[in-house]
């Protein structure tokens, strides 16, 4: 029942963020690789952050709530988002798979919600048993998917503006995909570990009564970055200034070649005829530059020429 409940909203999270992918579905069998890599971006975490704690006793032996803020806020953090990052950046950055926009949040999150799963696994069984499995299901599992969500938000404006040859943007994006989850993180832990710490009721039962206010603001704005995100999905790989070669079937739309054959791809697989490709056009919906009868970006279909009017004499 404990492992059940350990991994029941990982699942759920999991498969929410994968069917609001509604333009181009990522590979199953990648996206299980990258869950798996976040599983495995726990033992760096749990290095870094003895490491961290080792320094941190020497300079500050005694404990207190201001010591729990810290590591929190310097250490935890940090060890958890910037292995996830790595993680992320060093398996998707370069794929063929990473060419729309909400890949990225995709990808972040199956990384996380890997780390997650693991470290949730870890907690049951090893701290508390049920109480803990139906607390982190509503708070540890989905606040690791929020960091995900704006780690992934600024990764996928990393890769367009690298794409796009805009080196100062993506370099600000990725230290953003890195910042703003350490910051996000940092806060959630240091809120409950600074009031774990002190000794004064009244200041635990405030920090409490604002996290919970923190975790919702957190839980909703994720939710908006994700709906917002999905709506808004677009190709990332085509450059709107350069004539479309690839088009992807969803996208391109049927075509009936000259040997009758109705196809799909860009070569008909009967006779080996190419597409049937027409004058250059400017996309009116999204601005690509094409040569076929639809969009390879977004699917617009070529608009119809302007017939001139009739000049009466």
């Amino acid at each position: 029942m404990a492992f059940a409940l350990a991994l029941i909203p990982v699942i759920g999270l999991l498969v929410f963020i994968y069917f609001k992918d509604k333009k181009e579905k990522e590979p199953v069998g990648f996206l299980v690789a990258l869950f798996f890599a976040g599983m495995g971006s726990i033992i760096t975490a749990i290095i870094a952050e003895a490491l961290g704690e080792l320094i941190l006793n020497v300079v500050i032996p005694s404990e207190s709530a201001i010591k729990q803020v810290l590591v929190a806020m310097i250490i935890v953090g940090p060890a958890e988002e910037i292995g996830k990052y790595l993680v992320l950046r060093l398996i998707t950055w370069k794929s063929r798979h990473f060419d729309y926009s909400y890949d990225a949040i995709v990808y972040a999150v199956f990384v996380s919600l890997g780390f997650a799963a693991l470290e949730n696994v870890v907690y049951v069984f090893g701290k508390g048993g049920l109480g803990t499995a139906l607390m982190r299901m509503f708070t540890a599992v989905p606040g690791h998917a929020c960091f995900a969500v704006f780690m992934g938000f600024f990764y996928s404006k990393a890769k367009h503006a690298s794409l796009t040859n805009k080196k100062g943007k993506s370099a600000g994006f990725k230290a953003l995909a890195m910042l703003v989850p350490i910051i996000l993180h940092g806060i959630y832990d240091a809120i409950l570990m600074g009031a774990g710490a002190t000794d004064e009721d009244l200041i635990a039962g405030v920090s409490l009564l604002f996290w919970i206010v923190y975790v919702i603001a957190l839980f909703v704005a994720s939710f908006i970055i994700v709906i917002i995100s999905s709506k808004h999905d677009f190709c990332i790989v085509n450059l709107p200034d350069k004539v479309q070669t690839i088009y992807r079937p969803q996208v391109a739309g049927n075509w009936t070649c000259s040997c009758g054959s109705v196809n799909y791809l860009n070569f008909c697989p009967k006779c080996g005829k190419h597409r049937q490709t027409g004058a250059a056009w400017y996309c009116p919906k999204c601005g690509t530059l094409s040569t076929y009868n639809f969009c390879g970006n977004c699917g617009c279909q070529k608009p119809e020429p302007r017939v001139p009017s009739a000049v009466q004499v």
